[in-house]
This record gives C-alpha cells, sequence and structure tokens, in this order.
C-alpha cells in the first residue's frame, strides 16, 4: 500500500488496491531513459502501480465518473518523434506543440490550444569553476515544455540538468497543493525553474564583482576576455528569463477560464519572482557595459602611456642618428674632420642633447 491510503475516500480505494489498468491497454510501458515517471493523482494522492499512457488516461476518467478529481503526470526526458506522438495520440495533443518537444532550443513561451496549455521554460545551472579568467562557461541552460490539460500533465525535459524528482517529491508530500489539479504541478515546475534563476543571478554577480575589483585596482593588468565571458553568460541569461513576463502575464490575463484564482494566486508570486530576477539579470548587464567601457578605456590610456614612451625615446635616438648620418656620408671636406678633438667633441654634444632630451621626458612623466 502506499502512503495516503487512509486519506483517499472511501470510493477510490478499490481502483488504489487494484493497480490493473481498467480498460485497455493492459501493460504498463517497457521501462527505458525517456520515460521517467507516469503516475496518476487521485484527491492530492498518487495512486499506486506503474500504467501505460492510455491506462493511465481511462484510470482518471474512471475516478472521475466517481466525482472524484484526478489527473495523470508523464515525465519524459527528450523523447524521440515516435514516443512523442504516442504521448500526443493518448492526450491529443497538438502536432506543433509536439514538434516543438521533440525539437527543443524553443524561446520560453506560452501557447494555448483549445483546452491545453503548452508552456516552454527554459532552465540554468551555474557552472562552477575556480576564476572567471579561467573559466570556460559560467552557465548552461536546459528547457522544460509542460503541456497541461484538464485532467493530465506531461512534461519533457532537455538537458543534463532541470530534473523534476525533487518538485515531484515536494507535491506528493503536499496532498492539499496537488488537490488543486494539474495547474498546481505547472506553478510548481515554474516556481522552481524561477528559483534557480535567482540562485543562478546571485552566484553571476559574485563573477562581475570579482571582475569589477581587477578592473578598477591600481597596477593591476586587465584581460578584457572574461569580461566578454560574463557578457555573453548574462545574454544567455536574459534569452531566458525576459521572455517569462509576457508568458506569466498571458496566463493571469488570457486563461482565467482554465486556471482556478487560487492557482493563479500562487502563480502571480511566481511572476513576482521572474521580474526580480529578470531586473537583476538587467542591471548585470549594463555593469558589464560600464565594465567594457572602463576596460576600453584603460587599454586606451594604456596604449597613450606606451605611445608616449615610444615617441620619447624616438627622439633621444633621433640625436646620435643625425650625427651619425651626417658623418656617415662620406664627404671628403667636412668640419672637424682632421681636428684632433672632433671626435670626443661630438660624441659630447651627443651625449648632452641625449641626457638633456632624457630628463626634459622625465619631468612630463613621459618616461
Amino acid at each position: 500500500m502506499f502512503q495516503g491510503f487512509d486519506a483517499l475516500p472511501e470510493a477510490l480505494r478499490p481502483l488504489a488496491r487494484d493497480p490493473r489498468p481498467p480498460l485497455s491497454d493492459p501493460q504498463p510501458p517497457s521501462p527505458n531513459e525517456t520515460l521517467v515517471d507516469c503516475a496518476i493523482y487521485a484527491e492530492g494522492h498518487r495512486l499506486p502501480g506503474k500504467f501505460s499512457y492510455a491506462a493511465a488516461r481511462d484510470r482518471v476518467r474512471q475516478i472521475e465518473m466517481l466525482g472524484h478529481e484526478a489527473f495523470v503526470w508523464v515525465g519524459l526526458r527528450e523523447p524521440d518523434q515516435n514516443e512523442m506522438q504516442d504521448v500526443a495520440d493518448v492526450f491529443g495533443l497538438h502536432p506543433l506543440a509536439v514538434e516543438d518537444a521533440v525539437c527543443a532550443h524553443q524561446r520560453p513561451k506560452l501557447e494555448r490550444y483549445d483546452d491545453t496549455v503548452f508552456l516552454v521554460l527554459k532552465t540554468v545551472t551555474y557552472v562552477a569553476h575556480e576564476s572567471v579568467t579561467k573559466a570556460r562557461q559560467i552557465v548552461e541552460t536546459g528547457e522544460i515544455m509542460v503541456f497541461v490539460g484538464k485532467d493530465f500533465v506531461v512534461t519533457v525535459r532537455h538537458g543534463e540538468h532541470g530534473g523534476l524528482s525533487e518538485v515531484r517529491k515536494r507535491m506528493e508530500a503536499d496532498p492539499e497543493q496537488m488537490r488543486l489539479g494539474p495547474y498546481a504541478v505547472m506553478h510548481a515546475i515554474a516556481d522552481d525553474v524561477v528559483d534557480h534563476y535567482l540562485e543562478v543571478s546571485g552566484l553571476v554577480e559574485s563573477d562581475i564583482d570579482s571582475i569589477e575589483e581587477v578592473a578598477f585596482a591600481p597596477g593591476r593588468k586587465l584581460d578584457v576576455e572574461p569580461i566578454y565571458l560574463l557578457k555573453r553568460e548574462v545574454v544567455e541569461l536574459r534569452r531566458c528569463v525576459n521572455p517569462l513576463s509576457g508568458a506569466f502575464h498571458r496566463m493571469q490575463v488570457e486563461n482565467k477560464d482554465l486556471i482556478s484564482k487560487e492557482v493563479r494566486r500562487y502563480l502571480r508570486d511566481v511572476a513576482d519572482h521572474q521580474s526580480e530576477a529578470a531586473d537583476h539579470i538587467n542591471s548585470y548587464d549594463d555593469m558589464l557595459n560600464s565594465l567594457i567601457q572602463a576596460a576600453l578605456a584603460r587599454v586606451g590610456m594604456q596604449q597613450n602611456s606606451d605611445m608616449r614612451k615610444i615617441s620619447a625615446w624616438a627622439g633621444i635616438i633621433a640625436v646620435p642618428t643625425m650625427f651619425a648620418g651626417i658623418y656617415g656620408m662620406n664627404f671628403e671636406f667636412m668640419p672637424e674632420l682632421k681636428w684632433h678633438w672632433g671626435y670626443p667633441v661630438v660624441v659630447g654634444i651627443m651625449v648632452t642633447a641625449c641626457l638633456t632630451l632624457y630628463f626634459s621626458f622625465r619631468k612630463l612623466n613621459w618616461l
């Protein structure tokens, strides 16, 4: 028996005791890497047993005929076209949404197909690294697609992170929340994803702070590449977070007939957290733009300093070069060629001129 059996209404206990599929498809699906879980939830509690998609849908209909609330939650990981089509045939998913779920790499969005809502979420995780200067990637992204109908939830995950096992465990431990139905599951998934946005954005802020210390520290050599790396990762974060503002707004405005008032309250809280994450990420983008400008200005100042030094040394070297050029022309009749003190006098003049220029440039901070 499963936890929460005693909490089930008396009419549902026979179904919980006998997990055999009631109407069709008598064998549960064979274990594979694509199917993560397929479970039935009645009155907030999970029924025991393993079900195929069609059998789970039939069992839910039986429970609904008894006057109780129930739904199916199917979890998939990177399904192929055939696997996704099997799910679509059972739950009546729109072909365009099925294509998006298989192909992945979608922009975060919310679409409605009749009484089915299709939500695309971008998941993010922070890639641990010793320092920003040695990192090659800071943020890794994935995707979660959520199909929500009257009595089913189908989640499709792409990427190595963003698993929903912890979300499922939390929901199963809270029957009151699970009793709110499939859209409560959608809220729990969106809430988990948005919480990761806030967590990752806080870690990225620490990286930006470390780069700021280097950028404005006197006497420290600044490498622009880590700043551009952070800029690229923040742009990726912004693409994950910002489009959800419109999606959450549409949930509140356009889907009132599908989503209960109580679930919409929870979704408003998630929307607030998403707005907070979006504001943080936009501020990081502005900070990095300022850092890039500061870095370019610092590079330009360093180049100007180098050019002054090069020009100063070129001016100093020009003096002996001039004398060497004049007396290297090999004319027979030139001043001081036959003079006994000609060579030391010319060398003295060159040294004096060079020293005079050197100290003049030092006074001007060119050297």
